[in-house]
Order: structure tokens, then sequence, then C-alpha cells
């Protein structure tokens, strides 16, 4: 198993670093933070045997209250958490778990579990007036984009779940009960159909048919464990422009 690299692992050892955190009945607060974009992605609890767990594998483990046991993020989604940094605050009681993630954090398919935001809190003088000033175009392009395609995020993390618990009498389920070539038969005939909606100039037809074959692409991806994230990576990876001097 990977290792992971951090100051915590660098100057201390697993028993150093138990004694220096509060554990609160065996437990201690870890919030996870993208490396990358800084944004925080969730929080969950860890014990020793977590906290041990991810040192040792580089992927993020937490234990469940609700469900009394351990859980590894991502094992069974394929959103695994990939640890950069561990570090616990001033007073031991909480840790900061920094992440490269591949796919959501969220059950519901969101990036971050902090989605839900409270409006209404006031604001002062200088900030409102900077606000209003870029309200228009920076809001209308940053959340109107993210949530174009949030209804993606939620199909993934469903068509995982279905995967997952295999729900009786479920269209997901049977298609992966039948395996990768039922899967791959049917991305030929919705691609095969996209193709005839679109030579026939039917919109309407071709909506639904393009709809269709991105269901079965997301089925086939969460068969081959491979996350849309990645997807998304390479896509803006080749639409990147050479930077000019």
């Amino acid at each position: 198993m990977t290792k992971v690299s951090n100051e915590i692992k660098e100057q201390l050892s697993l028993e150093q670093v138990v004694e220096h955190i509060r554990w609160d009945e065996g437990l201690v607060p870890a919030i996870v933070q993208d490396v990358d974009t800084r944004e925080v992605l969730m929080m969950a609890y860890m014990n020793r045997e977590s906290l041990k767990l991810s040192l040792e594998s580089g992927e993020t483990w937490f234990w469940s209250r609700s469900r009394q046991e351990l859980w590894n993020k991502g094992a069974t989604s394929g959103n695994v958490q990939k640890i950069v940094s561990l570090k616990y605050d001033c007073d031991g009681d909480t840790l900061l778990v920094e992440v490269k993630p591949k796919g959501p954090a969220c059950h519901t398919g969101a990036v971050t579990c902090f989605h839900n935001e409270i409006i209404g809190l006031p604001a002062n003088e200088a900030e409102q007036a900077d606000t209003e000033e870029s309200a228009d175009s920076s809001t209308a392009s940053s959340t109107g984009a993210e949530s174009r395609f949030e209804v993606l995020a939620e199909l993934e993390s469903v068509i995982a779940e279905r995967e997952r618990e295999r729900p009786e009498g479920a269209y997901t389920t049977y298609l992966f009960d039948k395996g990768v070539d039922k899967i791959l038969k049917k991305i030929g005939e919705e691609a095969s159909e996209t193709i005839i909606a679109a030579k026939n100039k039917d919109n309407d037809e071709l909506r639904l048919e393009v709809s269709d074959l991105m269901y079965h692409l997301l089925v086939l991806l969460q068969e081959r464990k491979l996350p849309l994230d990645d997807i998304m990576s390479e896509l803006s990876r080749r639409h990147e422009r050479p930077r000019r001097d």
C-alpha cells in the first residue's frame, strides 16, 4: 500500500500522534479539504484505527457512528480521496486532511457536502458594493455553469448506489447483473438511435436518445470504476490553450 508522506508522519510516530490528539469518546472530527481548489469537501470522524489505516493506505478512512464500523471513502463508489497531508490543530481536537479527490465527496453527487448555502446574512457596505458590481457577470458564469452539470454528478451517485445495493426491479441493477457485455450492447444501440435521430433532424427525439446514451455511458464508467471527474479533467486538459508570453 502507498505510504502517506506528510508532516505528521515525518516527525511523529503513530503512537506520538495519538497522544497529541484529544479524543472525545475515542473520536476526533476530521475536516477534508481539496488540496488544489482549497474547497472544504466534508467532515467525518476518525478513531485511532481509522487514523492508522489512513496513514498506512494513503486514502481516507473514517468511523461511522451510525453503523458503528470503519469505512474507506470511495471503496464502493470509486470516489476515493488520496491523502496529500494530514495535520491536527493547536488544541489537538480537530484533524485537517488535504486530499486529491477522485469524484464527488457528497453522497448526493455534489462535489462538496457543504452545498446548502444559508442566504440573507448582513454584509458591510464595501462588500455589498463590490458584490453588486460583479454579480451579473460572475454569478451567472460560475454558479450557472456548476448547476448545469450538477445532474450528472447526482446521476453518477445514484448509479453507484444501484450497483452497491442492487435493488430488485431497478433497470440499473439489471444492467450490472448482466455485466459489461450487456452495457456495451446498450451503448451501441443508443448510439445508433442517436445517429438516426440526428439524420432525421428530429431534435425532440435526439434529446431523448442522447440522454439515454449518456446514462448508459455513466453506467459503463461505474462498471469500470472510472470516475466522471477523470473524464472532465481529460476534457479540460484538451481544452487548454497555449499560453502567450
